[in-house]
């Protein structure tokens, strides 16, 4: 495994690869190749951004307040956003499930350049909300899937309202403390606890330090974490075995009714709207690829992927960060997919997206 993760970090021309892979929660593999810095080598301590693996809990903690009976996955979110357009019609399954209609905000021009001209800005929700908002909805609420980090904005608010607890506050109590997840935190501002793996990006033009660029606008206020690779390898286990969750909770993990849906039409286009199956798809706040629960954050240089094969218990943690040469993509996911195909060839990790 760590030969497979030189020969990529070679190949995609990374600066710094670490893994770690556990199966019945014990450790097989954890190290760390190349540089954190010029100088500095990578240590499987660092800690680094884990964008939408936030975004699993946020769906994990939506269905432990289903378990607990404080709501329903089908109750409209009107009373928690009275301000949302339909509001009445949108649920928090939808939210959960990615199949409100809301237009991603990530891929708007006017946000690209606003990102380019100052990744250290710090955005608020309402400015990103309003940046989806603002755009024509996609489909009807519920009839279709697509990305779109606006639901899970809202999706975060919505939990603040249900519990009456900060956001960062809730999800360490419903899901960070019960999982052991001693490393992974929130920051509301661009501060990664040491050690700290350092990115770089060439997203402008130049390769430069990205480490600090702002996270704000990644997901909801109090879901911007840091994590580390052995927290990563725990979480995959955790999130991926519906470890918090009951057998109903976690078969909605798996499947909120999306399988089908990420039909392109008029108005989202194939590269938004992609196709699912049975086999591949979106659940709540997580990829269902294959028999794998996975989840690839990528950003400001930094690639991460979780994944875990039930059947086995097998759970892999990458993150790597680009080296000057490296080319734009999941390159975390890709060390992941054959890592898994090394050590299961029978249950290989499908693509998506």
């Amino acid at each position: 495994m760590v030969r497979i993760a030189q020969q990529a970090q070679a190949e995609m021309g990374l600066k710094s690869v670490i893994l770690r892979v556990t199966e019945g929660g014990r450790e097989v593999v954890t190290a760390a190749l190349g540089e954190s810095m010029t100088g500095v080598p990578a240590e499987p301590a660092m800690h680094f951004r884990n964008g939408n693996i936030a975004i699993s809990y946020l769906g994990t903690a939506l269905l432990r307040l289903v378990d607990q009976g404080r709501v329903g996955l089908d109750d409209p979110v009107a009373r928690w956003l009275p301000g949302l357009e339909d509001g009445e019609r949108i649920t928090l399954r939808m939210l959960g499930a990615s199949t409100t209609g809301l237009v991603d905000y990530v891929p708007l021009p006017e946000f690209q350049q606003a990102v380019s001209a100052n990744p250290f800005r710090q955005w608020t929700a309402e400015e990103l909300v309003a940046l989806a908002t603002g755009k024509e909805r996609w489909y009807e609420p519920g009839t279709n899937w697509s990305y779109s980090h606006a639901n899970f904005v809202l999706l975060g608010k919505a939990l603040e309202r249900i519990t009456g607890t900060r956001l960062d506050v809730l999800l360490q109590r419903e899901v960070m403390r019960p999982l052991g997840l001693r490393e992974t935190r929130n920051s509301f501002t661009p501060d990664i606890p040491r050690p700290v793996l350092h990115a770089f990006a060439s997203d402008r033009g130049i390769y430069e330090e990205s480490t600090f660029w702002n996270p704000s606008w990644t997901t909801a206020p109090g879901a911007v974490q840091t994590t580390d690779i052995c927290d990563l390898a725990r979480s995959a286990a955790g999130v991926g075995s519906g470890e918090l969750l009951s057998p109903a909770g976690y078969r909605d993990l798996l499947n909120p009714g999306t399988v089908g849906l990420g039909r392109p039409t008029d108005t989202c286009p194939a590269t938004v709207c992609l196709a699912q199956t049975e086999a591949t798809h979106y659940g709540m706040g997580l990829l269902v690829l294959g028999e794998w629960i996975a989840q690839h954050p990528l950003f400001f240089g930094y690639s991460a992927s979780q994944a875990y094969l039930p059947s086995r218990r097998l759970a892999i943690a990458v993150s790597t960060t680009d080296g000057p040469t490296a080319q734009a993509g999941h390159s975390a996911h890709v060390i992941a997919q054959r890592i898994a195909t090394a050590l299961v060839p029978d249950h290989p990790i499908p693509d998506f997206g």
